[in-house]
């Protein structure tokens, strides 16, 4: 029983560290400004691999006076 319980950790430990790797990782925020003013900002959210280049890709959006862009860090 404790070989089996053992072998579950060991399991999970290995399945965490090889997802933990990721280099290419980053937070991004969309935000909207009207004449260079931040007017809204959403919550920051991890973006990995190719999702974080999908995000960086986003073109600005202007409506009128309101710029909306996606910014990462």
């Amino acid at each position: 029983m404790k070989r089996k319980i053992l072998f579950g950790a060991v399991v999970l430990f290995l399945a965490w560290a090889a997802t933990s790797c990721e280099d290419n990782c980053g937070f991004c925020k969309t935000v909207t400004y009207e004449n260079g003013v931040v007017i809204n900002e959403s919550a920051e959210t991890e973006y990995c691999g190719t999702d974080l280049i999908a995000q960086k890709a986003k073109p600005d959006i202007t409506v009128g006076s309101l710029v909306t862009k996606v910014e990462c860090r």
